[in-house]
């Protein structure tokens, strides 16, 4: 039996859960978005509490991926996800310009990154930036493609990382040596 699948996901006051065949579409405070659900998996709502069943124990993979994400789903349009983006180096910074983001980091232009439907961005003192959205995977891409734009170097440690990431430093190149 799956330990995560069986696990039951409370519905907070405020969210509208409406079950169909393969899809579950969730509404809260935070926005709307639609779960898809494996073939073989179903939920059940009694008394503000979503279940995941599953058919048989040829969905038993399926399970667990069901209910986590669903209970993503719930999280999210009632409290929302958050990444958080620190920007290192100097002279680069960000700003948002309408539905784009404008990096300055480095290059001989800035960068124009336009933001997704659903996705807000906020920039703090040009060098950390909140990326939030009601979909989980949604935020971490769109952060994902942040960095992308200019991936911490592993020599300066300059360029676009997730807040906390670690780094590992690499040394310079050594010297030449005297008399060869």
């Amino acid at each position: 039996m799956s330990r995560i699948g069986k696990q039951p996901i409370s519905i907070p006051s405020g969210v509208k859960v409406q079950l169909h065949e393969g899809i579950v579409d969730l509404q809260g405070p935070k926005g709307k978005m639609s779960v898809p659900i494996p073939p073989g998996i179903r939920f059940e709502l009694k008394d503000n509490v979503l279940h995941a069943v599953r058919d048989s124990d040829e969905q038993a993979a399926m399970h667990g991926l069901a209910r986590a994400l669903m209970a993503n789903g719930v999280h999210g349009v009632s409290q929302g996800f958050q990444r958080d983006l620190e920007i290192v180096g100097v002279g680069y910074r960000a700003e948002v310009k309408g539905k784009n983001v404008v990096f300055a980091l480095g290059y001989s232009h800035p960068v124009e990154f336009p933001i997704p439907e659903g996705i807000q961005v906020t920039v703090e003192k040009q060098t950390r930036l909140s990326v939030m959205g009601a979909d989980k995977a949604r935020v971490g891409q769109v952060a994902a493609n942040m960095r992308a734009l200019r991936p911490p170097d592993p020599y300066k440690q300059k360029g676009v990382r997730i807040a906390g990431e670690h780094l590992k430093k690499k040394a310079g190149k050594a010297g030449a040596k005297a008399g060869s």
